[in-house]
C-alpha cells in the first residue's frame, strides 16, 4: 500500500497544476456552443420565422456576391431548429463559414470563435503552446497534455487503491464531505470522496482524450475495442474535394458579382437558375429532409451532400450522399450503417469524451466532473503540504525533547 502512496504522491506533485489546468479548461469547452449562440444571437438566429425560406440557390448567390474571388462556397447547412440562421461554408481561411438569415436574405455575420474558449481550446489541447499544432516536429505543449492526462490515470487508479480498505469499514464516510474537521477536513473530503464521485467522468475523459495525443495508444486502445485502427473515410465527401468542383465548375462563371439578381434582371432561381452551380441544392435538400425527418441537420455540398443522424449517441454520425448537378438524382455513397468500424469509434470517442452521447444530462455531468477533477491536484496539495507541515513539527518536537 505504501509503494501506491509513493506513486500516487510523487506523480501528482509535479503534474498536478497541468492536470488542473486541462480539466478546467475542458470544463469551459462543454457549453461553448450554446453559450455563443447566445452570446453571438443576432449571427446565429434569425429575427422573424414569417413566410417561407428563401431557395438555398438564390441566398448562395447572395453570400457569394459578397466574397472576394479567391474564396468560393463549399456547402450550406440547414439546421432542424427553423430559428437558427444557415451556416455557409466556405473554402478558407480553415473552417471559415457565414451565416445568412433565410427568410431575409441578409447576412448576419460570420463565424468567430470567442477569444476566452479560443484560449480555453490551446489551453486544453496544447497548454498555449505557440507552435502551429498541426505541423510537423515535436510539439512540447501537446506532449506535456498527454503525459500530464496519462499520468493523471495512473494518480486515478493508485488514489481507489489507496482508498478501498479504508472504504470498506465505513463506505458512506468516506464518500462524505463535510466541515466537521475544519478546513482541513473539508479539503481531504473533496480530494477523497470528490475524487472518487468524479472518478467515471475523468477516467471516461482521460481515457479518450489520450488518443489524440499518443499514436501508440491509439492504436492500442483501437485494438482494446476490437477494431483495427485506419485513417479516417469521409466517403468521397470532403470539404476540399467540394471547394476544388466548384472552382473548376465551368457553369457559373461570369456570374461572380451578380447578387440575387442576373445581369438581365432575372432573379436566381427563374430564368437563369440553370446555369447557376447552386441550382439543384434547394432540390437536393428538400429530397433529403423528406427522407430523414429526425436529422438535426443537413449539409449541401457541389455534388455532395451530408445528413446527420441524431444529437445523442454519436453526434458524428452521418449518412452521405452524391447527386448530379444538372438533374438533382441523389446516390448514398456512404451510409453510416455500413460505415468501417474504425469511422464509428472514432466518432464515439469524441462523443464520450465531450460527454455529447446523453445529451443535455450526460454534459452538465460531464462539465461538473471536469471541475471536481480540476479540484484534485489543488485539495491534494494542500493536504501534502498540512502533512509535512505536521511532520516537520512532530520532528521539531522530538529533537526538543
Amino acid at each position: 500500500m505504501n509503494f501506491f502512496r509513493k506513486i500516487h504522491l510523487w506523480l501528482s506533485v509535479p503534474f498536478g497544476i497541468i492536470i488542473t489546468l486541462i480539466c478546467f479548461s475542458g470544463a469551459m469547452l462543454v457549453f461553448e456552443p450554446e453559450i455563443t449562440r447566445c452570446v453571438r444571437s443576432d449571427v446565429y438566429y434569425v429575427k422573424s420565422t414569417e413566410g417561407e425560406p428563401l431557395p438555398i440557390g438564390e441566398l448562395m448567390e447572395t453570400v457569394k456576391a459578397s466574397l472576394p474571388d479567391s474564396v468560393s462556397i463549399t456547402g450550406v447547412t440547414v439546421f432542424s431548429d427553423k430559428d437558427r440562421t444557415y451556416q455557409v461554408n466556405l473554402s478558407k481561411p480553415r473552417r471559415a463559414s457565414m451565416f445568412i438569415d433565410q427568410y431575409s436574405g441578409l447576412i448576419t455575420g460570420k463565424y468567430e470563435r470567442i477569444g476566452f474558449f479560443s484560449t480555453m481550446f490551446k489551453l486544453h489541447r496544447w497548454l498555449l503552446d505557440s507552435a502551429n499544432p498541426h505541423g510537423d516536429g515535436l510539439k512540447i505543449g501537446k506532449m506535456l497534455v498527454g503525459i500530464s492526462t496519462l499520468v493523471f490515470v495512473i494518480a486515478l487508479i493508485t488514489g481507489v487503491v489507496i482508498w478501498w480498505p479504508r472504504a470498506r469499514k465505513s463506505l458512506r464516510h468516506s464518500l462524505s464531505i463535510s466541515f466537521k474537521n475544519g478546513w482541513r477536513g473539508l479539503w481531504k473530503g473533496l480530494h477523497v470522496a470528490g475524487g472518487m464521485y468524479a472518478l467515471v467522468f475523468v477516467l471516461a475523459m482521460s481515457l479518450t482524450g489520450l488518443t489524440w495525443s499518443f499514436n501508440w495508444y491509439r492504436s492500442a486502445f483501437y485494438a482494446v475495442c476490437g477494431v483495427e485502427h485506419t485513417p479516417r473515410n469521409l466517403g468521397n465527401v470532403s470539404n476540399e474535394k467540394t471547394a476544388r468542383e466548384t472552382r473548376t465548375d465551368g457553369e457559373g462563371r461570369g456570374e461572380r458579382r451578380g447578387g440575387r439578381r442576373g445581369g438581365n434582371g432575372e432573379r436566381y432561381g427563374e430564368g437563369r437558375s440553370h446555369h447557376s452551380e447552386f441550382a439543384r441544392w434547394q432540390q437536393v435538400y428538400d429530397e433529403l429532409s423528406s427522407r430523414n425527418p429526425g436529422s438535426t441537420q443537413i449539409t449541401i455540398g457541389a455534388q455532395t451532400a451530408s445528413v446527420t443522424l441524431g444529437a445523442t449517441g454519436n453526434g458524428r454520425a452521418s449518412d452521405k450522399y452524391e447527386f448530379n448537378r444538372r438533374s438533382g438524382e441523389i446516390t448514398p455513397v456512404a451510409k453510416y450503417a455500413d460505415a468501417l468500424p474504425a469511422d464509428k469509434l472514432r466518432g464515439w470517442i469524441y462523443a464520450v469524451h465531450t460527454g455529447s452521447w446523453g445529451g443535455l444530462l450526460t454534459r452538465i455531468l460531464w462539465a461538473l466532473g471536469a471541475l471536481l477533477g480540476a479540484s484534485l491536484p489543488l485539495t491534494g496539495y494542500y493536504i501534502w503540504i498540512k502533512h509535512l507541515g505536521k511532520k516537520k513539527q512532530h520532528g521539531h518536537a522530538a529533537a526538543v525533547k
